[in-house]
């Protein structure tokens, strides 16, 4: 293989997409806040995942049926459900309670960084200078995010940490989802999405959440088929050219989305301190989209 060719096109489009329907359901999320709690609007996101993820499967292979996974592509599969579908959308629907959907959706940022070096440390995918400048950028500026405004006198705002915490458990979700990525992507998007779906409703409504109106759960079932089921199967089809890491950084897209949204949908107030953070993320996420293979030696960045 030629050292100059760049990563697959198919791959970074497919995370590309991923990234667009993932950033637009952010500041979409914090709309519907409003009239659903949090534990329940996460349930509700990802049964519209499992729910229209399910039915094209069934158009597709006329009938139902299970990939064979091995006990340790399982592991790997559950752990993804537990800290990508039931944990991490709790946290952002709190943290959503608690900041702006400009600020959360650029908080998102430190998805891509927690990806990156969980699959560098934990799982040795490769890096280099360029990318690594690139994450730096990026964690300063969500750290910029994250200082305390006038309410938050003390430490950092409740709210990003809360979303912090929610990229911490995506982070988690996307290595251990690239054990699993040769697998059906319908199958692996789907699955997550009726398990999460079903265990946060079932708490939501165990703690006597409120039932909201059928439109709004029929909006909260149609942002969660494209927001974590379409954008899921796009991210896994990603995983499968470039690795965890180069994946995320493609995704690392989506924030600027959900914030180029948020801002003139809610008329949110922007500071400085906003906008040297997302001078300083797109910088970092340009550097990443600008990588070439020959800046890794012609080595694949994905590892099984």
């Amino acid at each position: 293989m030629n050292a100059t060719r760049a990563f697959p096109l198919s791959s970074a489009l497919a995370a590309l997409g991923a990234a667009a329907l993932f950033g637009a359901s952010t500041p979409l999320a914090k709309g519907l806040l409003r009239d659903v709690s949090p534990m329940l609007l996460a349930g509700l996101l990802y049964l519209g995942s499992g729910l229209g993820l399910g039915v094209i499967r069934l158009l597709r292979d006329r009938g139902w049926h299970t990939p064979a996974l091995t006990r340790r592509e399982w592991l790997w599969l559950g752990l993804a459900i537990l800290f990508g579908g039931v944990l991490a959308p709790v946290l952002l629907m709190l943290g959503l309670t608690r900041t702006s959907a400009a600020t959360a959706s650029l908080l998102l940022n430190l998805e891509a960084v927690l990806t990156a070096l969980i699959a560098w440390f934990v799982f040795r995918e490769n890096a280099n200078r360029r990318i690594v400048l690139g994450f730096t950028l990026i964690v300063v500026g969500a750290l910029l995010l994250a200082l305390p405004d006038a309410s938050q006198p003390l430490g950092l705002g409740a709210g990003a940490l809360l979303i912090a915490a929610a990229c911490l458990c995506w982070a988690l979700d996307n290595n251990f989802t690239c054990r699993v990525s040769a697998s059906d992507a319908l199958f692996i998007a789907g699955l997550k999405g009726w398990v999460a779906g079903a265990v946060n409703t079932a708490i939501a409504l165990a703690l006597h959440a409120r039932w909201p109106a059928s439109p709004i759960v029929a909006a909260a079932l149609g942002v969660g088929l494209l927001g974590y089921g379409i954008s899921l199967v796009l991210f896994v089809l990603a995983l499968r050219g470039v690795g965890s890491a180069r994946t995320g950084a493609y995704f690392s897209t989506a924030p600027f989305i959900g914030a180029a949204i948020a801002i003139p949908a809610f008329g949110e107030h922007t500071s400085w301190s906003f906008w040297l953070a997302a001078l300083l993320m797109a910088l970092g996420v340009w550097l990443h989209l600008s990588e070439r293979r020959s800046d890794l030696g012609g080595q694949s960045a994905l590892v099984h």
